[in-house]
């Protein structure tokens, strides 16, 4: 990925501050189905950073195994989901 390409939309959720502003963008930038992917993805993220295990966390959100197998190792290989439900659990709190 070319980082220079994706500077403008890095910085315009830098520029987002309410919950609400988030959805309205979101809502603009992408199709439902796009949310609703990107949703599922950290709702499984969660689960697994929360100790669920593979299996459990398909019987809970209905996601394929190639789904869980790719948030499973962005959790483990990658520091995107880590940070963001770290700072999540931080607020909720």
């Amino acid at each position: 990925m070319d980082k220079k390409k994706v500077e403008l939309l890095l910085k315009s959720f830098l520029t987002l501050e309410t919950q609400e502003e988030c959805l309205v963008f979101l809502e603009d930038l992408c199709t439902i189905n796009e949310i609703e992917d990107m949703s599922h993805r950290i709702e499984i993220a969660d689960l697994l950073n929360k100790g669920k295990t593979f299996n459990e966390v398909q019987d809970l959100t209905g996601a394929s195994s190639t789904t869980v197998s790719r948030v499973s190792r962005c959790l483990k290989h990658g520091n995107g989901y880590k940070t963001a439900l770290k700072r999540v659990s931080k607020m909720e709190s």
